[in-house]
C-alpha cells in the first residue's frame, strides 16, 4: 500500500457495501481467448522499447501494436514483454496448444521460436510470406516440452521488401465461461499517481473490455476525486468505476475493502462468486497488458490460483526486481528470491555464469520457478480463495500480502508469479530504512512468522538483538526505539490489532518525533554544523570477521572512544562498522533527498539497550504461548464481521 505518512483520514466517511454488481457476471467467450498481446513498445516514452521488441539488424519502426520491418532487417520478440511463458502455461493451466495470430502486409519470414530450460533455442514453425495485403497468418505451437522451463517468441525477417505486422495475438482455447475481473486500487494521498494509473487503464480499450469493475479505495485527505481529470476518467471507464472513501486502514484495509465489496456482490449475485480480484498499487507506471495476461492465465487454471505480476524498477526501468519470491521467517525478511530465479537483473544485459563471466545469452530466466507468495503491487486473487480463507489480517501496512499468500498456500491455493506480466514500481532501495513504517515491517514479520513457521524463539531474539545493536552503534536511536516498540507491541498479543492498526501508526509517528536523528535536513543546511566543515569520510572494506569487529565497536562505545569527531558519509557507506567510528556524523538519506544528523548519546544508548534486554527475555519466554494466541485469533480477525466493523458499515448490508 502506498503510504507517505501514518496520519489517518478520519474525516472520510465509510460508504456502505455494494448489494450486488450487475457487471460482475460470468461471460460467454466470443472466439479464442487472448492470452497475450504482441506489443512493440511501451505505454509511456520512458519504457525502453527493447523490453518489447529488439532490432537484430537493419531498421524497423516500433509502435505500440504495429511493427514495420524494413527490407534487409530482422526483429525479434525474444524480450521480457515479447516472450510467451510456455512453461508456466503447460505446468499450471489446462491449455496444450497456443496460436500466434498476426495481420501482415508485405513480404518476409515469420518464425515461431522456442527455448528450453537451458536457454537453447529451436524453431517450432516458420512461414515465408509474399505480397500480403493485411492477411491473417497463424502459427501453432504445442505446449508439450516445457514443464521445467522454456518460452516461445516470434521473429520477423525481410529480404528485398518491407513487412508490416499488426495485431499480434497469442490465443488459446477459451473456458466455457469467462470469470469477471475487478481491479482494486488502494490509495492514500497519492492522488496524482492514482489518477495516472486510472488514465492508463482507461486509455487501453482492449484491456478495459476485460475489466468489469475498477474499485478505488481512497483512504486519504488529498483525494483522487478532487483532481480535474476525475470526471473524464469516470466517463472513460464507462460505468466500471466504484470510488469508495474510508478512514486510513493501511494496505490491508484498502485492498481488503475491495475483497469485501466484490465478494459481497458475489453473495448477492451468485455469478460473481467466481470473480477475479486484481490488486494494483496506485503509484505504479502501469502496463495495462498486465491485466490481459493475469486474467487470461487465471481463466485457464484447473483450480483457483493466485496469479501475480512482476515488478520492474521505475528508476532503472530495464531491471527486474525478482523472478519469484519467498519469505525468510527465521530472519524476518520478505522478498527473498527463489533459487534459480532472476534476482535484480538488467533484462537487456548479458547473463553471467556462476563465476561472473558473461554467457553471451540475455537475462531471460528460462527455468520455471515457483513462488511462495506475490506482493500486491499487482496480484490477482480468485474470489474462491477469499471465500475459503477470509480477508487479510488487519496488519495495516507491510507483510499483509506475505501473510495472505502463505495462508492461501496452507489451504491448497498455489501462487504463480507470471513472467512477462510486469509493471514499474518505485525502487525499494531508494527508500531509507529509518522510517516510521519499519515498525510495521518488524512487528508484522514477527506476527506472520508466528503464524506460518516454527522458528526457535531464541533465533528471533538474536535477529532483534542484532538489528538493535547495530542501530545503537550507528546512533540511529529513533530507529532502535521504533523496532523496540514493534517487539513490545507483538508481545501484547493479537488484541492490539482490534482497531486495524490506526492507533499504532499515530503512536509510532509520535514516538519517532522525539528523536532528532529521524529528521531529514537539506544537505546544505545541517543544524549546528557549517556546511564546509564536514569532511566526507569513505568506508574501508567490509570486515571479514563481523562478530569480532562488532565486539570491538561495542567496547569502544562503552569507553567513549571514536575514530572521527565529525564527518559525512554517503548512503552506500553507511554501514554499522563505518558509522560506529564517529562521534557525530551526517549520513545521506536513502531517498537521496537530504541527510540525517546522528550524534553519540551514551545515556540514550544505555536506556535503549536495557529496554532491549527486557524485551528479548520476554520474547524468549512468551513466544510459544503467543504463537498459539495469534493462530487462534486469525479466524475472527480475518472475518467479514470484523472488517465490517472496521469499515463502519451498516450491519444490515452484510
Amino acid at each position: 500500500m502506498p503510504a507517505s505518512s501514518p496520519i489517518t483520514s478520519d474525516a472520510a466517511p465509510a460508504q456502505p457495501a455494494a448489494e450486488g454488481d450487475a457487471r460482475l457476471v460470468e461471460h460467454e467467450p466470443s472466439g479464442r481467448l487472448v492470452a497475450q498481446r504482441g506489443l512493440f513498445r511501451g505505454p509511456d516514452p520512458v519504457c525502453p522499447d527493447d523490453l518489447y521488441a529488439q532490432v537484430v539488424f537493419g531498421n524497423a519502426v516500433r509502435e505500440r501494436q504495429r511493427l514495420v520491418v524494413h527490407a534487409g532487417s530482422e526483429v525479434t520478440t525474444d524480450t521480457y514483454f515479447g516472450r510467451f511463458p510456455a512453461s508456466y502455461w503447460q505446468r499450471w493451466t489446462v491449455v496444450d496448444v497456443v496460436d500466434i495470430e498476426v495481420t501482415a502486409t508485405g513480404s518476409g519470414r515469420i518464425s515461431l521460436v522456442a527455448s528450453d530450460i537451458d536457454g537453447e533455442t529451436r524453431t517450432v514453425a516458420a512461414r515465408d510470406v509474399a505480397d500480403l495485403r493485411g492477411d491473417r497468418i497463424t502459427l501453432t505451437a504445442e505446449l508439450d516440452k516445457f514443464v521445467d522451463g522454456g518460452f516461445l517468441w516470434v521473429q520477423f525477417a525481410t529480404g528485398d521488401d518491407d513487412l508490416v505486422i499488426e495485431r499480434l495475438r497469442w490465443t488459446v482455447a477459451p473456458p466455457h465461461r469467462l470469470r469477471p475481473t475487478a481491479v482494486v486500487i488502494c490509495t492514500f494521498n497519492r492522488a496524482d499517481d492514482c489518477t495516472k494509473t486510472l488514465q492508463s487503464l482507461a486509455g487501453d480499450a482492449e484491456t478495459l473490455d476485460l475489466l468489469d469493475a475498477i474499485y478505488v479505495v481512497d483512504q486519504g485527505t488529498d483525494t483522487v476525486a478532487s483532481r480535474p481529470a476525475f470526471p473524464d476518467i469516470e466517463k472513460a471507464l464507462d460505468g466500471r468505476l466504484r470510488y469508495l472513501r474510508q478512514p486510513n486502514l493501511g494496505g490491508a484495509g484498502g485492498f481488503g475493502r475491495g475483497m469485501y465489496e466484490v465478494t459481497e456482490a458475489g453473495r448477492v449475485n451468485k455469478q460473481a462468486e467466481h470473480a477475479n480480484l486484481l490488486f494494483m498499487d496506485d503509484d505504479v507506471l502501469c502496463e495495462p497488458e498486465i491485466a490481459v495476461r493475469l486474467t487470461a492465465f487465471a481463466n485457464r487454471t484447473p483450480e483457483p490460483t493466485i496469479v501475480g505480476g512482476q515488478m520492474l524498477r521505475l528508476l532503472h526501468p530495464t531491471r527486474l526486481l525478482a523472478g519469484a519470491e519467498y519469505a525468510d521467517f527465521a530472519q524476518l525478511v520478505p522478498g527473498k528470491v527463489v533459487k534459480n530465479a532472476l534476482d535484480d537483473v538488467d533484462l537487456l544485459a548479458e547473463e553471467l555464469d556462476k563465476d561472473g563471466v558473461p554467457t553471451g545469452k540475455p537475462n531471460r530466466g528460462d527455468r520455471r520457478v515457483d513462488a511462495d507468495y506475490n506482493a500486491w503491487w499487482s496480484c490477482l486473487i480468485p474470489a474462491e480463495v477469499v471465500a475459503k480463507i477470509g480477508l487479510p489480517l488487519p496488519l495495516f501496512f507491510q507483510w499483509d500480502d506475505v501473510e495472505y499468500g502463505y495462508r492461501a498456500r496452507g489451504n491448497g491455493f498455489a501462487t504463480v508469479t507470471l513472467p512477462g506480466a510486469g509493471l514499474w514500481h518505485a525502487d525499494f532501495d531508494w527508500k531509507d530504512a529509518d522510517k516510521w513504517n519499519e515498525y510495521f515491517a518488524v512487528r508484522n514479520s514477527m506476527i506472520v512468522s508466528a503464524l506460518h513457521a516454527e522458528i526457535d524463539p531464541k533465533q528471533i531474539a538474536r535477529v532483534v538483538t542484532s538489528r538493535i545493536s547495530r542501530y545503537l552503534l550507528t546512533m540511529q536511536y529513533g530507529l532502535a526505539a521504533t523496532i523496540l516498540k514493534a517487539v513490545e507491541d507483538f508481545l501484547r498479543g493479537p488484541g492490539f490489532l482490534h482497531d486495524g492498526g490506526a492507533s499504532a501508526a499515530k503512536e509510532i509517528f509520535a514516538l519517532r518525533a522525539g528523536y532528532p536523528d529521524t529528521i531529514m535536513h537539506p544537505a546544505s543546511d545541517v543544524p549546528g554544523i557549517k556546511s564546509g566543515s564536514i569532511p566526507l569520510v569513505q568506508a574501508g572494506p567490509k570486515p571479514s570477521r563481523n562478530r569480532l569487529v562488532m565486539v570491538k565497536r561495542l567496547a569502544y562505545l562503552v569507553m567513549g572512544r571514536t575514530a572521527h569527531r565529525v564527518g559525512a558519509v554517503t548512503h552506500k557507506d553507511a554501514t554499522w562498522w563505518h558509522v560506529s567510528q564517529f562521534d557525530k556524523v551526517v549520513v545521506t538519506d536513502g531517498s537521496q533527498g537530504g541527510v540525517r544528523l546522528r550524534r553519540r548519546d551514551r545515556e540514550v544508548t544505555v536506556k535503549l539497550a536495557k529496554q532491549t534486554a527486557r524485551a528479548v527475555r520476554q520474547l524468549i519466554s512468551e513466544m510459544p504461548g503467543l504463537r498459539e494466541e495469534y493462530r487462534a485469533a486469525v479466524p475472527q480477525l480475518t472475518s467479514r464481521e470484523n472488517w465490517r466493523r472496521l469499515y463502519n458499515l451498516d450491519e444490515r448490508r452484510g
